[in-house]
């Protein structure tokens, strides 16, 4: 039976604006949840809300479906419900500098406690200088240095008055301290002692000798004395300076009196200012100099002020929920952090000031949200990020450090717990890679949320649909769109899928449709809704600013360039069609497709294939019809056909299985010797059973041959055959409807290879009868004869001129 064409209904199965129930936009209802994507948000609301160990998303699905929109809005919403994390900060080992500690604070109290501290510090620079200048530190401290002069004197007083009780007098000289003889009150000079009786010189002698003993001991006692001074002076200094810093420090223990870490920090800050008051004080610098000119000064481990900051890592607001934090470029730094250096002297200098926090310490106590391809494309990122999961703590290090890289000295922080929800989000493909080749990624990624391109199309989605459109118009400030522009654009989405019983999920596409028909709006200047005729020039614009490549190859269509007929009728040439893809946009071509045959051992060869211009799934469906050929028509006897196929002006490879029931046309073509109609052109695959089965772009190849037939004249007799499982894959162009409603074009839907050939060559394909014999007249008939003939003309060549095999 003869296949009939589709009605304009069938081709293009519009929505219908009355159904929608509004005028414009303004007046619709907003769309409430999310649209088609329930098994996502099942998924999505399973994953936020389990917390158990490597619990974390992988939201996978086409790019444009709204995966970040979706997934962001979801985590925001848990991330509301539950309490702001705690602070982290880093504040300085007074033991290890090389060491940070960090410490936890309840929301907000970290950026008190640095602004505490700075403020602290500021105070101590002002009232410990003070101390110093006051007038009870001035008499202490004299008192102290009297002390000290009075010891002094009094062990010089008690050396004279020993000296004196046996005539010897304590003289100064620029050389220190001497001895000399008295005698009645003067002191006896060299040659005044010498008249001395030697008994009597002995014995002054020997009373020198004993007094300069004594005043060596006295004068050994000194260095005693003043370190004496200095402990008494130095303990008074500290007993100042830790009254004025415990007097500073009093207002932060009552105020953090509740967190034993705070309190612990501030006992140790304590003990080191007073340990290094001295910083406090106004100091000189002497710089040295070298031939005149000033050496730089040296480089310090830590400048002094910095040992008291606190450097709060993740600020937070209290009464903000948990953080939800984006990372658009995750590379190894951003996420895990990274410690920065100064270079001072040619050396590079660091200390916990200059440790900077990662996405992951911002997002801890939260959610994380990275894009997989981003993550995955950064050295060492996507290992950091596994590792710091696994581990649940966040370890500061330096990645040229870690790599053995560069040998500069840096700093070990404390570790920081780590309690983060992972979002990933890509394409299908990535998670089944990670899936397969990663052996990590199932123990740490164990939530799947697969994102859906599609949903079904019906009456209450298309009204959902709208609303939909209603909430994008709104919350992009776009101009209303009256009901049939709100049609048109639900009719794009249908074609979008490439099936008419589906809707498109693919929110990208939408929005840009309906910018760019706002835009197309604002050129009217018509001041009111933007109509159906804005969202089809924005779609006709879109496509125009694509198809120079479709309309070259058209143009050479049209001019004989490449030979294609849209009329006449031909043996074993078939008009094929394919589809082309460039940037997103996609096209139909026509290309002739021939078929040669003749005596053979059972062989179709694939020209394309011979060549390696063909794929394998090509490739396939060529082969699949010398086995349709060997069980149709070669029930007894051998296949004894050598035929070959081939695309004509095909110069860039062919893959797809598409063209195989063209292919086989042409054969059949050929070998019955029936002519086919060049006004029709095919698309379509084939199995073993002669079945037409579906093909992709089937819109958009019927579209490529109708441009080619508008191009040259539609006649009335110009179509193209389908599978007629691909009707429902139909969402033609309005003017190919139209053509087909003026009966100037005809889509027709085939199931098997007999109605296709029928519709092709006009002659009747042919069923056997009882006796396993098919109609002389019928196309299968004719095949079959030439099939038999060729295996007969085989068999007695094989035999020879008398009958014997040749040798």
């Amino acid at each position: 039976m003869a296949s009939k064409p589709l009605t304009p209904a069938e081709l293009r199965p519009s929505c219908d604006p009355d159904e929608l129930g509004f005028e414009t936009t303004a007046r619709a209802d907003e769309l409430t949840g999310i649209l088609g994507q329930d098994r996502a948000v099942d998924a999505l609301t399973f994953g936020m809300g389990m917390r158990s160990e490597g619990y974390n998303v992988f939201a996978l699905g086409p790019s444009g479906v709204g995966k970040l929109s979706l997934v962001r809005q979801y985590a925001e919403e848990q991330a509301a419900r539950e309490d702001v994390p705690a602070e982290w900060c880093y504040v300085n080992d007074f033991d290890d500098y090389r060491k940070p500690h960090a410490l936890k604070l309840p929301a907000g109290k970290g950026t008190e406690l640095a602004s505490d501290m700075s403020q602290l510090i500021g105070e101590l620079g002002r009232a410990i200088p003070a101390v110093f200048d006051s007038e009870e530190y001035r008499t202490r401290s004299e008192s102290i240095e009297e002390g000290l002069n009075e010891q002094q004197q009094q062990a010089m007083r008690e050396l004279q008055e020993k000296a004196q009780a046996r005539n010897i007098v304590l003289i100064r000289t620029p050389a220190g301290l001497t001895l000399a003889p008295m005698r009645d009150g003067k002191t006896l000079g060299p040659e005044e002692f010498e008249k001395l009786p030697e008994d009597e010189q002995n014995k002054i002698q020997k009373d020198i000798e004993e007094l300069q003993e004594e005043m060596r001991r006295t004068f050994r006692q000194a260095p005693a004395w003043q370190k004496e001074s200095r402990e008494k002076l130095d303990e008074l200094n500290r007993e100042m300076v830790a009254g004025v810093v415990s007097q500073a420090l009093e207002p932060l223990r009552e105020k953090y009196g509740d967190m034993d870490n705070v309190k612990t920090y501030l006992m140790q800050v304590e003990k080191d200012i007073v340990t290094h008051f001295q910083h406090f004080l106004p100091q000189q610098k002497h710089q040295a100099q070298l031939f005149g000119a000033q050496m730089p000064e040296q480089a310090e481990e830590m400048p002094w002020t910095n040992r008291y900051r606190v450097n709060v890592l993740t600020p937070r607001k209290p009464n903000h929920g948990a953080p939800v934090v984006y990372e658009d470029h995750p590379t190894y730094n951003n996420l895990l952090g990274r410690i920065e250096h100064r270079a001072q002297q040619g050396a590079l200098i660091t200390d916990f000031t200059m440790i900077r926090a990662g996405t992951l310490h911002r997002a801890n106590g939260g959610y994380l949200l990275v894009d997989a391809l981003k993550l995955l494309t950064q050295p060492f990122a996507w290992d950091g990020l596994k590792r710091a999961l696994k581990a649940e703590c966040l370890q500061l290090e330096s990645l040229g450090e870690s790599l053995s890289l560069i040998s500069t000295a840096s700093l070990e922080p404390q570790s920081i717990p780590l309690q983060v929800k992972v979002v990933l989000m890509g394409e299908p493909m990535i998670y089944y890679l990670l899936s397969a080749y990663d052996t990590e990624f199932a123990d740490l990624f164990k939530v799947q949320v697969d994102f859906n391109d599609r949903m079904d199309r019906n009456a209450d989605s298309q009204q959902q649909y709208a609303r939909l459109i209603t909430t994008l118009v709104r919350r992009h400030d776009l101009p209303a769109f009256d009901r049939r522009a709100v049609a048109r654009v639900i009719d794009f989405s249908i074609r979008l899928t490439d099936d008419n019983e589906k809707l498109s999920t693919h929110m990208r596409a939408i929005t840009d449709l309906l910018h760019e028909s706002a835009y197309w709006g604002g050129r009217r200047d018509a001041g009111g809704a933007v109509s159906a005729d804005d969202v089809e020039q924005a779609i006709e614009s879109k496509i125009h600013r694509s198809d120079r490549i479709r309309e070259r190859i058209q143009e050479e269509i049209r001019r004989g360039t490449i030979l294609i007929d849209t009329e006449d009728e031909h043996v074993g040439q078939i008009n094929g069609l394919s589809v082309i893809g460039l940037g997103g946009f996609s096209f139909g071509r026509p290309s002739r497709i021939t078929a040669r045959t003749r005596i053979g051992k059972g062989q179709v060869v694939d020209i394309e294939r011979e060549v390696e211009m063909g794929g394998p799934i090509h490739s396939k469906g060529v082969l699949i019809l010398s086995h349709f050929l060997g069980a149709r028509y070669a029930l007894h006897q051998p296949l004894s056909l050598s035929a070959s196929l081939v695309f004509e002006q095909s110069y860039g490879g062919v893959e797809g299985d598409s063209a195989s029931s063209a292919e086989l046309y042409a054969l059949l073509s050929d070998l019955a010797d029936a002519p086919i109609r060049q006004s029709l052109a095919v698309t379509g695959s084939v199995n073993q059973h002669g079945e037409i089965q579906a093909i992709g772009g089937v819109n958009e190849k019927i579209e490529g041959f109708f441009d080619c037939c508008r191009a040259r004249g539609l006649t009335g007799r110009q179509g193209v055959l389908i599978p007629r499982s691909n009707v429902k894959h139909l969402m033609l162009r309005r003017d190919v409807v139209d053509a087909v409603e003026a009966g100037e074009f005809a889509v027709y839907p085939v199931a098997t290879v007999d109605e296709g050939i029928e519709l092709l060559t006009g002659i009747t394909a042919g069923e056997r009868d009882a006796e396993e014999r098919f109609p002389t007249d019928s196309i299968n008939g004719r095949v079959e004869a030439r099939l038999i003939d060729y295996s007969e003309r085989m068999r007695a060549f094989s035999a020879g001129p008398h009958g014997k095999g040749q040798e």
